[in-house]
């Protein structure tokens, strides 16, 4: 017989579901991975659930194993921690992370998991997605020893920037957020912290990551002459204007974006997909990512979780979902 699972499916804007599901039978470069944990990005998966994916982004937007198509009914999401039960004998009992939605157990070819190294808890592992991005991020970015760099927005991503800059020697680095409890965050990862208004101005590098067009526009006024703002913010359907017409040319700027779906062309030739996820979850030995986690429900919970995460109610960075122990 078959073995079955549950997962989680958005029905319609707004409402979610939880769904049997029968898988299939493992073939001989597959493995059946039973989650443990899975993390809900707060970002990206509450704009999906309130259905806020522009049409023209429904292809570029797709999680590798997602099923349905946007808005609804779809079952999205890529952040999943589990053990293999079957698959090859190197992988078999082994804990691996995988780009996959919330489901108690799923079949995904051997290709599609990394295994979790033994120094790094499997429930900090449902970062590894959130930490990827701030590598290719930083990877666009090329930050120097000794530069003046902010990072505004302090949500997942941001605060993932923040912990990955707070290595780098000689660099002066500011976590700006509106909301004044950052602070506490900031200070777990060892890095400054500032409300907007407060921020230190003449920064060579700026990573935007608050997903407002606030806060766009005061990376700008944050930079020196010939700064650069890295763009990571995802706005999903809202558009964003900036005062282009003030000091931008004057002060010769460069606004670029950066996104995670493309290994970043300044990484080292021959680096691709796997490296980065590996090194992404080399860097999460570090225990001060625990405080990027901030909340944790059992799986049976996400249909009444999500739309209290999307409205703010549950305010969160990443919230990590808990799936039950068969034994």
């Amino acid at each position: 017989m078959n073995p079955t699972a549950r997962a989680f499916w958005l029905s319609s804007p707004g409402h979610g579901e939880l769904r049997d599901v029968t898988l299939p039978e493992p073939g001989a470069d597959e493995v059946l991975v039973r989650a443990l944990y899975s993390g809900v990005s707060r970002g990206t998966e509450t704009l999906v659930f309130r259905g806020g994916v522009p049409e023209s982004q429904h292809d570029v937007m797709r999680a590798p194993f997602q099923e349905g198509d946007f808005p609804a009914p779809v079952k999205y999401g890529y952040l999943s921690v589990g053990v293999v039960e079957r698959g090859p004998d190197e992988l078999f009992g082994r804990t691996v992370f995988c780009l996959h939605p919330h489901q108690s157990r799923y079949v995904v070819p051997v290709s599609a998991v990394t295994v979790v190294p033994d120094r790094v808890p499997a429930a900090r592992a449902v970062l590894a997605g959130t930490v990827e991005t701030a590598v290719n991020a930083l990877w666009d970015a090329a930050p120097q020893i000794g530069d003046r760099i902010s990072v505004v927005g302090g949500g997942m991503i941001g605060c993932s920037v923040a912990a990955l800059l707070a290595r780098f020697p000689g660099i002066r680095l500011q976590l700006v957020d509106a909301d004044p409890a950052r602070a506490e965050t900031a200070k777990a990862l060892g890095v400054d912290f500032a409300t907007p208004d407060e921020a230190t101005g003449e920064r060579d590098l700026v990573v935007h990551a608050s997903a407002t067009g606030q806060g766009l526009t005061r990376a700008l006024e944050l930079l020196a002459p010939e700064g650069t703002v890295v763009e990571l913010s995802w706005y999903g359907d809202r558009r964003v204007t900036l005062p282009l017409g003030e000091a931008f040319h004057s002060r010769r700027l460069t606004l670029r974006a950066s996104q995670v779906g493309t290994v970043s062309p300044a990484a080292r030739p021959g680096r691709g997909y796997a490296e980065r996820m590996a090194l992404a979850l080399d860097l999460l030995a570090d225990p001060a990512l625990d405080a990027l986690i901030t909340g944790e429900s059992d799986f049976g919970e996400l249909p009444e979780l999500m739309p209290r995460l999307t409205s703010g109610e549950i305010p969160a960075l990443c919230h990590r979902i808990r799936y039950p122990d068969p034994a």
